[in-house]
């Protein structure tokens, strides 16, 4: 009778529970697990390093809502995927990993590429586990599939000793039915009717109520919900950077260019899937109001309370049951502005915030590039979007944007808002920096992979900054093999943060102190800073070498073109952005702001 080996039980248990997708690096002894896998339908995506497929698995378990599952090498692997292991934990993203390990009975006399990984990775997963025998597989990954999904989303691990993938089982041996490996999507819970009841009599109540949406309301699917919420009740809200495009950015409800003026002078907020971390300034004065009332809602009861959060208001439970839930509590009201003349201080005070800070972007937005000099990121977007409306419009939810890095990143969040929900991914909670090539590979695969056949494909525009660019610049040769027709930005300002010079000559001169010249630049600095890169680096080779294309851009003209041809192309682009730097600039953002400097 037929046997299969360890290998095949493992390829054939993920294929049962619904994998379609691997991200992984193979390697001695995993390589016949990506093989099998192939061979039983499932595609891999092979990187060129597991951080980077890591991260790739990671988001693709946020944007698909199903586990998204890593294979790479042990020991050295290991280490490397702890990457995006650390990454999905902060974000709570369902990944599962799966890797190598060396042969049991070599534990201890240091066997090839031999690591604990499982007492390593415990206190960084929900759950690890080694693998004993080809009977114990099927069920520990499982377990650790099932795991990584229900409740607070996360990562575990199974380890898998070379003995055990090269193991054959015994004549006779019979896997598990298919219908045994399936997992059912995880339960939903609803609110307690009581607090529910509470949460609407306060938003009743209230003269400043406001929504927050984060990335916990689009993962849970919960859009439908939650635009019929604030059409239903006309509150003010305020989307997380991955919360954007639960409601459309375009609602005229949508107070993120107020968003200093919305959290400080709120009385009632009513918390929609995202923490009180520092993206939300931990919901503490002088950023928040002090005696504002919060209400969170979330899976997760550990977040309930946490940190200004109130025990006694949070509801825990489905974002998307909860909302329905207060939408029947709050039917027949709606806000009305909280002013018995239906003109409240509160929606005056967001229309003139709102109004001065949109002028300022609009005013940079406009401002032509003057000659020889370069272009800002607020004029460099302004023309990308424009471009890119032109060929598709915004509405039609048809490009997905990746993007990180510091300027890159915060100022592209205001810059290309969104109608559609987890179609913007960025650094996200754990601020990551090096996930925007396996990013933009996991947004292929969720959204035009093998799985997503007869939907309307969607193009991947990433806004890369020059250094966040370079954790992972190697990737672009995996866009390529795998003709993922991506349009990539490398916003370059020869710099982390802001760069340090304006010109070559400049650069130059820091670079001939640093080898130890007598010289001494113009503004009394000496030597090349912590901050500095390359002056004007030629990435855009880095995609013509593998067969795509390339473009290096310095005026207003060029990037139009780029952007245009970039967006049709069928392959892989690069578009090498010089921008300015902020030469003089202090390095900081308004989540770091003391509190004696924060203003509205």
């Amino acid at each position: 009778m037929a046997t299969v080996t360890g290998a095949q039980i493992i390829a054939r248990s993920l294929r049962d529970l619904g994998v379609t997708v691997i991200f992984g690096i193979v390697g001695i002894p995993v390589v016949e697990i990506a093989e099998e896998a192939i061979n039983l339908g499932i595609r891999f995506v092979a990187f060129r390093n597991e951080q980077a497929c890591s991260y790739a698995a990671s988001v693709y378990g946020y944007m698909t809502g199903r586990p998204g599952v890593c294979l790479v090498v042990g020991g050295p692997g290991v280490l490397h995927a702890l990457a995006g292991i650390g990454n999905a934990s902060a974000n709570t993203f369902p990944l599962l990993v799966l890797a190598g390990s060396a042969e049991t009975t070599l534990v201890t006399k240091g066997g090839f590429q031999e690591m604990d990984a499982v007492s390593f990775l415990t206190p960084h997963t929900k759950f690890a586990v080694r693998t004993s025998s080809l009977d114990f597989i099927p069920g520990a990954i499982k377990n650790a599939y099932r795991t990584c999904w229900y409740g607070r989303p996360g990562p575990t691990f199974v380890d898998l000793p070379a003995d055990i993938i090269q193991g054959k089982s015994t004549p006779g041996y019979r896997l598990p039915a298919p219908e045994n490996m399936l997992v059912s999507t995880p339960p939903k819970s609803s609110g307690d009717p009581a607090l529910i009841f509470k949460a609407a009599q306060l938003l009743r109540s209230a003269r400043a109520p406001l929504l927050i949406v984060g990335k916990g309301a689009a993962y849970a699917r919960a859009e439908t919900s939650i635009r019929r919420l604030v059409e239903q009740t006309q509150i003010p809200f305020l989307p997380t950077p991955m919360g954007k495009g639960v409601v459309p950015d375009s609602h005229p409800l949508n107070v993120s260019s107020a968003r200093s003026a919305a959290l400080k002078n709120s009385d009632v907020v009513l918390v929609l899937g995202a923490r009180l971390n520092w993206i939300l300034h931990f919901g503490e004065a002088p950023k928040w109001g002090p005696s504002a009332k919060i209400i969170q809602v979330d899976i997760c009861a550990e977040e309930i309370g946490r940190n200004s959060g109130s025990s006694e208001l949070g509801i825990l439970g489905d974002i998307e049951r909860v909302v329905e839930q207060l939408e029947t509590s709050l039917a027949n009201w709606k806000y009305t502005g909280g002013g018995s003349d239906s003109t409240s201080k509160f929606a005056t005070l967001l229309a003139e915030s709102a109004k001065k800070n949109e002028d300022k972007a609009q005013k940079a937005a406009l401002t032509p590039t003057l000659a020889n000099s370069p272009l800002t990121y607020q004029r460099a977007y302004h023309i990308i979007k424009s471009t890119l409306n032109t060929l598709t419009p915004a509405e039609d939810g048809n490009v997905v944007y990746v993007s990180e890095g510091a300027n890159t990143m915060d100022i592209s969040r205001s810059a290309f808002p969104l109608n559609h929900p987890r179609q913007r991914l960025d650094a996200g909670t754990y601020a990551t920096m090096g996930v925007g090539m396996g990013y933009i590979v996991a947004a292929h695969e969720a959204f035009n992979g093998p799985s997503t056949s007869g939907s309307r494909p969607k193009k991947i525009v990433a806004l890369e900054g020059d250094s966040a660019f370079g954790f992972s610049a190697m990737e672009i040769e995996t866009l390529a093999r795998y003709r993922i027709p991506a349009l990539i930005f490398v916003v370059n300002n020869s710099g982390i943060y802001h760069g340090d010079t304006t010109t070559e000559s400049a650069w130059k001169t820091l670079q001939d102190q640093t080898a130890g010249h007598d010289t001494k630049s113009a503004d009394g600095k000496r030597g090349l800073r912590s901050t500095s890169l390359l002056y004007e680096t030629r990435y855009e080779m880095m995609a013509t070498m593998c067969g795509g294309k390339g473009y290096f851009v310095r005026t207003e003209e060029e990037l139009e073109k780029a952007t245009r041809e970039g967006f049709l192309s069928d392959t892989v682009t690069l578009v090498n952005l010089i921008v300015e730097p902020g030469i003089g600039k202090s390095i900081g953002f308004a989540w770091q702001q003391k509190k004696e400097e924060a203003k509205l």
